[in-house]
């Protein structure tokens, strides 16, 4: 009988492709949300708040609005504020410092009322210049110099102070110095905190202020 003898051949090797797992993705798309959401939270719990007046005698109205901040804080954490985008005329929305709200408050007892209230930003020059309004004519300002020390932080020193009125004007002299951090900074608004704890929210003024 006749044999027949076969080669066998193994079957073809056919390697088993493992799909990566997927990762989530962080873009500039989702930040840019983030960023958005946050800031509209921020803006929306001040915005009946008198640029702070309010907020004076509300600790849990308070509590909310700097938690806020903080988010905002983290959103800005690792950033550079301290370059030209810190250059501007700066106008209050809110603030903790009870300096200002004590002026803002107070201003009607001298037949007057508080304008806007602005810092004034110069970092190429090094100047620093807080200002209160008190239209159509009235200003009170506080000239500074100032130095960049971190990515976000600012050192000042007031150098020279300004009570002006329509044809006249009072100098007064310089009293302090300490440092802001700008905690979050964009093409709009600048979350700051300072030296004393005090927290700071401003928006870009239409307006450039000059002396």
């Amino acid at each position: 009988m006749a044999t027949c003898h076969c080669l066998l051949l193994p079957a073809p090797f056919k390697p088993t492709i493992i799909p990566p797992k997927p990762t989530s993705k962080i873009t500039c798309s989702s930040i840019t949300t983030q960023s958005q959401s946050a800031k509209q939270n921020l803006l929306t719990l001040i915005s009946d708040q008198h640029r702070g007046l309010k907020t004076q005698n509300d600790p849990i109205k308070r509590s909310s609005i700097i938690q806020a901040i903080d988010a905002m804080a983290d959103l800005g954490k690792d950033t550079v504020t301290t370059d030209d985008s810190l250059s501007a005329t700066w106008r209050l929305l809110w603030t903790t410092e009870k300096e200002q709200l004590f002026i803002i408050e107070k201003a009607p007892l001298f037949g007057t009322q508080a304008g806007d209230v602005l810092q004034v930003i110069d970092v190429e020059k090094r100047t620093l210049n807080n200002v209160i309004t008190f239209p159509p004519d009235g200003v009170f300002f506080v000239r500074s110099s100032i130095e960049v020390s971190s990515s976000q932080r600012v050192n000042f020193r007031f150098t020279s102070a300004v009570l002006r009125g329509k044809n006249w004007e009072i100098p007064l002299p310089p009293f302090g110095q300490g440092w802001f951090e700008s905690l979050y900074i964009d093409e709009e608004i600048r979350v700051v905190k300072d030296i004393r704890g005090d927290y700071l929210v401003v928006d870009k003024a239409p307006y450039a202020w000059k002396e």
